[in-house]
């Protein structure tokens, strides 16, 4: 489901497809063998229907987890600010050397949102765990060191620096089930199938529309349910914007 633009050509030619097995299905069956208009009429509308909730429903799984990917990330981007702050507390020298660490754990962030390559995704990965593990050991030897509440809030505003980069972790992978895609398939299938039994060869461009629209839709939810591939992603405007403003000048 990393591939929209492959979802959407495989999508319409299966559908097409389908269609035109239905139209050929009609053709083969003697007059006695065709089903009652009125029959066939309501199993057909019920079927679209149901599809059309399926596709709602589908769309809005996929929504909502866009949504979910982009609070994430503005909350990972006021942790990181809020505990950049917060480290006025600390003496001059571990100030600096946490914020040093900080900036950079920022940088591979960004870089988090930003790439498409599977290697270069890995090693960001494993970059961004060696800081994580450096600004816990930079921030609780100075905790120790002064155990008092305004260090206690500097240590907890550490651990939701930590903590957010989970949550935003989780939310990447956090996609529409492949069951629901399967039943979406096997739904828009049937539906043209019926279709193309019901029209037959009376309306043989009209076959092409549904298959079509079907496609588009699939195509736009891929879209937005892959966090990594086509044009509809999510840009760290706000870790960009927080990093522009931590930079020396």
């Amino acid at each position: 489901m990393d591939y929209p633009l492959a979802i959407f050509i495989g999508s319409l030619i299966l559908l097409w497809a389908a269609s035109r097995a239905g139209t050929w299905l009609r053709g083969r069956l003697t007059r006695a063998q065709i089903l009652d208009d009125t029959d066939f009429n309501l199993i057909l509308g019920a079927i679209l229907t149901l599809l059309g909730l399926i596709i709602g429903f589908t769309f809005s799984m996929a929504v909502s987890r866009y949504d979910q990917r982009k609070n994430y990330e503005e909350q990972e981007a006021n942790a990181i600010g809020t505990e950049y702050l917060r480290l006025d507390v600390l003496q001059d020298s571990e100030a600096d050397k946490i914020r040093a660490l900080l900036r950079e754990y920022l940088d591979h962030r960004i870089a988090y949102y930003s790439t498409r390559e599977s290697e270069r995704l890995r090693e960001i990965r494993l970059r961004t765990a060696q800081i994580q593990s450096n600004l816990w050991a930079a921030i609780v030897h100075p905790a120790i060191e002064q155990p008092h509440p305004v260090m206690a809030l500097v240590l907890s505003g550490m651990n939701d620096v930590l903590n957010s980069e989970g949550y935003s972790e989780a939310a990447w992978r956090n996609r529409i089930p492949t069951a629901a895609w399967i039943l979406l398939l096997l739904t828009a299938v049937f539906c043209n199938g019926l279709l193309g039994y019901h029209a037959h060869a009376k309306a043989s461009l009209l076959l092409s529309v549904l298959p079509v629209a079907l496609a588009i839709s699939f195509f736009l939810i891929a879209e937005i349910d892959s966090p990594r591939s086509g044009l509809i992603r999510v840009h760290p405007q706000n870790l960009e914007s927080l990093a522009d403003s931590l930079r020396p000048h």
